[in-house]
């Protein structure tokens, strides 16, 4: 009977919010990224010193503890860093928000693509005792992107001491627009430690990013622990410049527990030196040392194993196998890779097709679909699998071009959310579409979303966060808000921008002004909120 109550005030606040919503002055709320479809009202409201979390676990039983542990970081984040002092003894008590009421329909908590992410969040106002706000959702993890607003929504009273909700009663009802909203880590050309990598992943979280993209490896470094074949990692810059393979599964679960992917990367057959320096029959030759040596079949056992490692702990549905940039010219001035040519009746584009679809094979044999970089699309994209995802970077117009010829696409122009970039600002990340040029339904239907970049040449522990916010908060918001709800112009969010970044600070999170290019200083003393 409670569960049909829940639902029938649901119903009849959904109709609510839809009569309303388009009334709502948004540039007045300070939520992060927008919310499909929300309406609020004047009033004010006080967690109680108690404040609880109450659910159903006849529904979701929530035996591994995400909901719960997602609940403890939400008081977490609104207490902040206060001591809370609040005495309610005289307060009515009509005014305490006693708890959060969070229904999970779906039994199970896997983590996997295109699963149900929305909610609906309703916090009342003063009326009734006890009194709680109500959560209801299809996954856990739609509960977590609620707890999220929830959390925003909640302010620190200095007058009282105590935390308030303001604007109540609060009516939200929102669902990402984009399944894939993604932000890519390099851990290749600069080690980032585990600590600050689960820092990353817990402000994703704040965005409502739903997948990490660990670039592992690369030219410059190899520093992740390959069980199948434990010399790989002597490419690491040192023996302290490393993650185990124990590393690796706890950063999927810490991502897990949060409603985050993590896509594993392995770039082949170029961006690749630092393989051969624990297995230098990896190399065409001492003297030319990428891409992989194509000929030889001790290279196709080395990515089998890494890819049956990755599949005992990366467990998202996809991998990466990279594919770009890659220079064949060492395979034809390599005396028994050019011989090897021959015999194949290859040159050297030849040879890069049959390395990328022998490497798709594999990753299919392993029960992964692929995502690689789009040059493998414009050099030979009718032969890949069609359970490839092209990742369009380079050359405007791909993705049109990619869906249209019936594959996946994930946008990532270089130009516009490329965060290496420090002269890209804020509103570029902003206006980036990445349904430019898309207009028949299914084709959209194609794009999964998109991804912002963090290539590590120039930045390390040191100044990460501070390049990757809040450039990617703006990127974020286009991934999740319903595209009518976007303003054309980025001047209108600016304000409620900076405010997000100040929130950022205030968690920890070393955030740069909204003011100025990519990871700039504050130019002059003053409020947080106006830089």
């Amino acid at each position: 009977m409670r569960q049909k109550r829940f639902l029938i005030i649901f119903i009849g606040l959904l109709v609510h919010v839809l009569v309303i919503s388009a009334a709502v002055d948004i540039k007045n709320l300070n939520i992060w990224p927008m919310p499909k479809d929300v309406s609020h009202g004047h009033g004010s409201l006080y967690l109680d010193n108690d404040f609880e979390l109450k659910t159903d676990g006849s529904r979701y039983p929530d035996s591994s503890g995400i909901l719960k542990d997602g609940f403890l970081r939400l008081i977490d984040l609104v207490k902040g860093t206060h001591v809370i002092e609040a005495n309610f003894s005289h307060l009515d008590s009509s005014l305490l928000l006693k708890g959060i009421h969070i229904v999970v329909s779906s039994p199970s908590d896997e983590l996997q693509h295109g699963i149900d992410e929305s909610y609906k969040l309703y916090i009342p106002a003063a009326q009734g005792n006890p009194l709680y706000a109500h959560l209801e959702v299809q996954t856990v993890y739609g509960a977590l992107h609620g707890l999220q607003t929830f959390s925003q929504v909640c302010h620190f009273n200095f007058t009282t001491r105590a935390i308030v909700v303001h604007q109540v009663p609060w009516t939200i009802v929102d669902q990402p627009r984009f399944s894939y909203r993604g932000l890519l880590i390099d851990t290749s050309r600069h080690y980032q430690p585990v600590a600050m990598i689960k820092k990353v992943i817990d402000s994703m979280s704040y965005a409502k990013l739903n997948v990490l993209h660990w670039h592992t490896v690369d030219s410059q470094s190899f520093p992740l622990e390959i069980p199948s074949y434990p010399k790989l990692w002597d490419g690491a810059y040192s023996v302290s410049e490393r993650y185990t393979f124990a590393d690796a599964a706890d950063i999927v679960s810490y991502a897990q527990r949060r409603g985050i992917n993590v896509l594993a990367e392995i770039d082949v057959p170029g961006h690749s030196l630092s393989w051969g320096i624990g297995y230098p029959a990896l190399w065409p030759s001492t003297d030319c040392k990428e891409p992989l040596d194509v000929s030889n079949e001790f290279t196709f056992k080395v990515i089998d194993g890494v890819l049956s490692d990755f599949s005992k702990i990366f467990q998202y549905k996809f991998v990466h196998l990279g594919g770009d940039e890659v220079n064949t010219s060492c395979w034809e001035l390599t005396p028994h890779v050019s011989q090897w040519l021959q015999n194949k009746h290859l040159n050297g584009s030849g040879a890069y097709q049959y390395f990328v679809l022998r490497a798709q094979e594999m990753a299919l044999s392993h029960g992964y679909e692929i995502i690689n970089w789009e040059e493998t699309f414009i050099n030979f994209g009718d032969k890949l699998s069609l359970k490839t995802v092209v990742q369009n970077w380079l050359v405007t117009g791909v993705a049109q071009k990619a869906v249209a010829a019936g594959l996946r696409c994930i946008l990532s122009n270089q130009e516009r959310w490329y965060l290496d970039n420090l002269d890209t600002t804020w509103q570029d990340f902003y206006i980036n579409e990445p349904l430019t040029n898309i207009t028949d339904p299914k084709q959209q239907a194609l794009v999964l979303g998109g991804e912002v970049c963090m290539w590590g040449e120039s930045i390390d522990a040191s100044d990460i966060e501070q390049t990757i916010w809040p450039r990617t908060a703006a990127a974020a918001e286009r991934l999740w808000t319903p595209y009518d709800k976007l303003p054309k112009d980025p001047a209108q969010v600016v304000g409620r921008l900076a405010h997000f970044r100040c929130l950022l600070n205030q968690r920890g999170v070393a955030a740069a002004p909204v003011v100025g290019f990519g990871r700039s200083a504050p130019l002059r003393p003053g409020s947080c909120y106006m830089q």
